[in-house]
């Protein structure tokens, strides 16, 4: 899509960042921007996501109701007109991600806007909005692919992580996977991007950090608890793992938490996910 005013699309992450502490969208790669708030209250940040194609734009996981405000800022900031938008893709049904849809449906005036998501979650997702809009609900399937033009978004499924029909998306052009809640974490230190230190690679006791720095510093703890509180089972989120191990994804862009964008962090963190034990049911005692 054309930018007409030329909004800071090219400023780095890292500038923007310092320069006004996440009130503008901050380029993820080419085509990608996050768009989300940062509330530096609150341990769960939501991370919606811009996704510029030349035919189109697609927004994923949109972002609670309190939110749409900041997010739809950022849209704007980044040079779209909401009328650009033409889909929406939630990639499970809890209000933190789909809340603001009534919002965007009213605000894009846009008759081609779509709403993407599984058929067992449009089930529970056409309840934000009117009857009226039901008819702009698209049911996706699994191995499906959307076209934006010059960019290919493939659904994947990862049941039960943490919906029965939850999925994350795959952007082909840049390798940047979308994952919703899984890569999620509670933290009040919140990053934008997730950096490690050579010796994080190889602790495993997070509550007694090799670099010397505080246990809060360590992004470990807040990555397993939110795992074992959200996902439903070990059998679940390993599932999802070995799905997710099997794709060649360069950025691992979560809906909560920290954007991953190391191959060797991405492999870090699949891999201590992957072994978690006592995850969601599996960890509460029959006692």
């Amino acid at each position: 899509m054309n930018n007409p005013h030329g909004i800071l699309k090219e400023e780095t992450a890292s500038h923007m960042m310092s320069k006004n502490g996440f009130e503008r969208p901050v380029r993820v790669t080419d085509g990608i921007y996050w768009i989300g708030t940062f509330d530096p209250d609150t341990e769960l940040h939501c991370n919606p996501y811009l996704v510029e194609g030349e035919k189109g734009v697609a927004v994923i996981d949109s972002g609670s109701r309190p939110d749409f405000a900041g997010v739809m800022m950022k849209i704007l900031q980044a040079g779209i007109h909401p009328g650009e938008i033409t889909a929406l893709i939630y990639q499970h049904f809890d209000p933190d991600l789909c809340g603001s849809l009534p919002n965007f449906l009213d605000l894009c005036a846009n008759p081609d806007l779509r709403v993407y998501s599984k058929p067992g979650n449009n089930v529970f997702i056409k309840h934000y909005v009117e009857k009226a809009f039901h008819s702009r609900f698209v049911d996706v399937q699994e191995g499906e692919t959307f076209s934006l033009g010059d960019r290919q978004l493939k659904f994947i499924g990862t049941p039960y992580a943490h919906a029965a029909e939850s999925f994350i998306t795959f952007d082909e052009r840049t390798r940047t996977l979308f994952t919703s809640d899984i890569f999620g974490s509670f933290r009040r230190e919140w990053e934008m991007f997730l950096d490690l230190d050579e010796k994080c690679f190889d602790c495993s006791d997070y509550a007694h950090c090799q670099n010397g720095k505080p246990e809060s510093d360590c992004p470990f703890p807040s990555i397993i608890t939110f795992h074992k509180s959200v996902m439903p089972s070990t059998r679940a989120l390993r599932f999802a793992m070995n799905r997710i191990l099997k794709m060649d994804s360069a950025i691992i862009a979560p809906q909560h938490g920290s954007i991953l964008r190391s191959s060797r962090v991405i492999s870090h963190v699949i891999h201590m996910l992957q072994s978690l034990e006592a995850v969601g049911i599996d960890g509460v005692s029959e006692t």
